[in-house]
């Protein structure tokens, strides 16, 4: 690479990081604005709902305005019994196991708070998948007039340890009940939404009824980006192979038209899920995540909403069953329902996920039931799973040793053949050479092609190993967060707002074994490009990527490569010597050769190429 070259690069990256950082700060201040504008809206309808609440114990509402506020009388409705259950005093009650505690309200029959046992939030306070009063669930049905279960004050008709049994009678006789039970040792919450002796209240026409959820779901890990990255919505259709995901760290919202049977508020690590066994008939999602500012001040992460509509069929009872799972994003625990819900986990594409789910995962629960520290399991997996790929490995370094011999000769070649319109002669004798010391042109790259699954799946896996969460290591007080040595107080462009330990250390020593790599290099100038982008750019773009990421991933890139220069400098020393190999090509060019079909079609291509030079000649 000549000097011009080198400064077009510099200048070019200088360009790119200034046009990155004036486009971030443009960022920064449209979402300032935008954080205001929102702020100042929920601030407002948190107000309205507030003073809504204080009227409608004294019979009155309000239009919602914050200045010069409307005071109407509130309409009755036609069934004095609803009127009395919108103006009656809400009370709690709670449902509690060795895995979950569930708060209920009367006010519309509904959970109240979700707090997860066994489970901390990263500033080691008790964890709610969402807290008191953050999560509204209603029924829109209509019984000759318009309801919505979420208005109305339902009363206890059974009260066990394990179960609640909820009740909103009519004038005419009949009731709708909300039934929660909750079993031992469990994360899911059974529920059985019952119309008893309606069918005279509810007109005959009625063929639906809608349900609406909102959700605030609160910060509970380390680090914004990084939870914001691997929170979402998941809707899954019966007999599918993988949920649909929308929502994947941004604003988003989807109207799905289609029968479907569960859904999910996810978070990083823990998900609000509800599952309907008769299905739902259709559903409008959507998704809104809270600035960082929001997420630091408040400690709020997302606002997640879903209305849905599901078919009523008529009669003197109705029952209709849901079940809903406020709990951990553990891959054994969501595949013990056998709902697929354990398919919300992001493992990766196809051949990722299978290699996930058949080999990491086991091997890091077998090793996890032995040892306590996971510091020291991504250190054996990391050994073991480099043992697994050693042949691999050897193979391509055999590869690279054989090029290594025959470097004379191709330099040979190369000042032979200097000329572009000689590539093809260039190529023919290249591939003649590499046929004679027993070379294959894929022999380097196809074992490390191999590889990239592995290296995929570790990418996907640590970061959402829910096993990583607030574990310990060294200087790492969370594995599954990135690992700050300097926080540096402002918001760094590309960088973030910190530096990661070993996330730097990963990218010394992945320069390291870069640079002794590209000393076994050709110095074709062809090379050149490709020694400066795995020597410096990758080093320095693996950098920037994991210093927000998990810090498991990080120390699991960077025992990779220390591991990896310790194989190589042994290879190198004691098993694929410059002798080894001169002997094993002396060898392979003694025996008869076949050409290879790669091969024929490059001597075909040199024959059509010398034919047109003949007929361009006459």
């Amino acid at each position: 690479m000549n000097k011009s070259n080198i400064i077009g690069l510099i200048l070019i990256g200088l360009i790119m990081f200034g046009f990155t950082w004036y486009q971030s700060k443009q960022y920064e201040k449209q979402m300032e604005a935008q954080a205001q504008l929102d702020s100042i809206a929920r601030v407002e309808q948190m107000a309205a709902m507030a003073l809504d609440s204080a009227k409608r114990a004294e019979g009155i509402v309000t239009d919602g305005e914050m200045s010069g506020v409307k005071v109407l009388n509130m309409p009755a409705y036609k069934d004095s019994l609803l009127t009395e259950a919108r103006l009656a005093e809400a009370s709690i009650c709670r449902l509690s196991n060795s895995k979950v505690e569930i708060e209920f309200t009367t006010k519309g029959a509904q959970p109240y708070s979700a707090l997860v046992k066994d489970y901390m939030s990263f500033d080691s306070t008790a964890l709610y998948i969402f807290k008191p009063g953050m999560s509204q669930y209603g029924i829109s049905l209509y019984v000759g007039e318009n309801i919505n279960t979420k208005d109305l004050v339902f009363q206890i008709a059974e009260q066990t340890d394990s179960s609640v049994v909820m009740r909103l009678p009519f004038a005419q006789g009949g009731y709708i009940q909300q039934k929660y039970w909750l079993p031992e040792d469990s994360y899911m919450l059974q529920n059985e939404l019952s119309f008893v002796g309606m069918e005279n209240i509810i007109p005959r026409n009625v063929s639906r009824y809608d349900i609406q959820w909102d959700v605030i779901i609160p910060r509970l890990e380390k680090g914004y980006k990084n939870e914001k990255q691997y929170s979402k919505l998941n809707y899954y259709f019966a007999d599918e192979k993988k949920p649909e995901v929308i929502a994947r760290g941004r604003d988003e919202s989807e109207k799905v038209t289609t029968r479907f049977k569960w859904f999910a508020f996810q978070q990083q690590f823990f998900s609000a899920m509800l599952t309907s066994p008769q299905e739902f008939s259709s559903a409008d999602f959507s998704v809104k995540f809270f600035s960082e500012d929001e997420y630091k001040s408040q400690g709020n992460l997302m606002a997640c909403s879903a209305k849905l509509q599901s078919e009523f069929t008529g009669g003197n009872e109705v029952v209709i069953p849901y079940e809903f799972y406020f709990g951990p994003n553990d891959y054994r625990t969501l595949k013990s329902y056998d709902q697929k819900y354990e398919k919300i986990i992001p493992l990766g594409g196809w051949m990722v996920a299978w290699f996930n789910r058949i080999v990491i995962i086991p091997c890091f629960d077998f090793l996890g039931k032995f040892i306590s520290n996971y510091g020291i399991v991504i250190l054996l997996m990391t050994l073991l799973i480099k043992l697994l790929i050693s042949p691999l490995t050897i193979k391509s370094y055999k590869s690279t040793a054989r090029m290594q011999v025959i470097k004379p000769e191709i330099d040979k070649l190369n000042e032979k053949y200097p000329n572009e319109k000689d590539a093809m002669k260039k190529q023919q004798a290249m591939m003649d050479l590499y046929q004679k010391a027993g070379i294959s042109p894929m022999g380097g790259c196809l074992p490390m092609l191999l590889q990239m699954p592995i290296l995929f799946a570790m990418f996907r896996f640590f970061p959402a190993s829910i096993e990583l969460r607030q574990q310990k290591f060294l200087w790492a007080d969370d594995l599954s967060a990135y690992d700050s040595i300097w926080d540096f107080g402002v918001n760094v462009p590309l960088l973030g707002d910190h530096l990661s330990l070993f996330a730097l250390l990963m990218a010394i020593t992945m320069f390291v074994y870069s640079k002794m790599s590209s000393s076994q290099m050709s110095d074709d100038p062809n090379m050149v490009g490709m020694k400066f982008m795995s020597v410096w750019l990758m080093p320095i773009m693996m950098f920037f990527i994991c210093n927000n990421l998990s810090s498991a991933l990080s120390y699991y890139y960077l025992l990779s490569n220390i591991i990896t220069m310790g194989m190589t400098w042994y290879i190198r020393k004691f098993v694929v010597t410059e002798e080894k190999v001169r002997n094993d090509m002396m060898i392979k060019a003694k025996q008869p050769k076949k050409k290879s079909k790669w091969q024929q079609r490059l001597e075909e291509a040199q024959k059509m190429q010398q034919q047109m030079q003949k007929q361009n000649r006459r």
